[in-house]
């Protein structure tokens, strides 16, 4: 099923002559997993905003974004507040309570739900991302990690159908970034939410993508399974490589770097099994 839908879409913002999105097409289907990749200044944070009618920017704007066959400005808040969810770059920028229990109530408090329901969705949120332990804590106590972990959840307890994360863990150390992927894993796989990502750690988030976008002069030019992503880089239209190819995630590099075509490995593990099986099998071809 198609959850989001953008057709045409085209956004210039104010005072400029240049477009930042320039016609671009994109579907989403339920379930997925897009990772949406680019270079600097190709505008995936204008793309990302605009799929939350409150976060858009100001500009001209044509063309149509569409949330289960339904134009997504045609929405009441209360729909586009629950059933999209946006996580930020900061989490500092993000957390508006004082305490980690006010932070997880606060969404359903304003969307003015029952307190029973509130106190049940804010435990069980609090024991999938096991936050329970800090619960009463002021949120200025926290780590970045958990910051973000929190403003993940805070997202979660609204039960949305679509979460969008620009950079998430940009301002997280290695550790607490890959936690938090993993969780984005288990939501996706176990929960079946449909998650929309801009990240720059793709050696971790490619592996659980479902597919790649790849943004560039303000369209969608190619929408791939992860494993295709590094040939169609590879083999542009101008016969020449794209500068992303290095962005990419070491395995991947390697095999395209050794000649090799078509679906790549995408872990550590793959591109080990890869070069032993290759090497073995030159041994034996000689």
């Amino acid at each position: 099923m198609e959850i989001l839908k953008i057709e045409n879409l085209t956004f210039t913002y104010p005072e400029q002559e240049k477009t930042v999105l320039d016609s671009l097409n994109l579907s989403v289907q339920q379930g997925e997993l897009v990772v949406l990749f680019g270079e600097t200044g190709t505008g995936k944070s204008t793309l990302l905003n605009m799929l939350k009618p409150d976060l858009a920017p100001h500009g001209k704007k044509t063309g149509t974004i569409y949330y289960k066959g339904k134009e997504l400005d045609q929405l009441c808040e209360r729909k586009m507040a629950s059933n999209i969810g946006f996580v930020i770059q900061n989490p500092e920028q993000q957390i508006v309570t004082d305490k980690v229990w006010h932070e997880l109530d606060f969404g359903l408090e304003n969307l003015g739900e029952d307190s029973t329901v509130i106190r049940r969705r804010v435990g069980e949120t609090a024991n999938f991302f096991g936050i329970h332990n800090w619960f009463h804590k002021k949120t200025t106590d926290l780590s970045g990690g958990q910051k973000q972990l929190l403003n993940l959840a805070s997202i979660m307890v609204m039960e949305p159908e679509v979460l969008i994360l620009d950079e998430p863990t940009s301002q997280l150390d290695p550790i607490a970034a890959t936690n938090f992927i993993n969780i984005l894993e288990k939501l996706n796989q176990n929960l079946g939410l449909t998650i929309i990502i801009v990240e720059h750690r793709l050696e971790e988030i490619l592996p659980i993508a479902s597919h790649v976008a790849l943004l560039e002069k303000g369209m969608i030019s190619h929408k791939q399974n992860p494993k295709n992503i590094g040939d169609k880089l590879m083999n542009m239209k101008d016969g020449g490589a794209h500068p992303l190819i290095k962005a990419l995630a070491t395995p991947m590099q390697i095999y395209h770097a050794l000649g090799y075509h078509g679906e790549s490995p995408l872990t550590v593990r793959e591109g080990r099994n890869f070069l032993s099986n290759h090497y073995h099998q030159n041994l034996n071809e000689s």
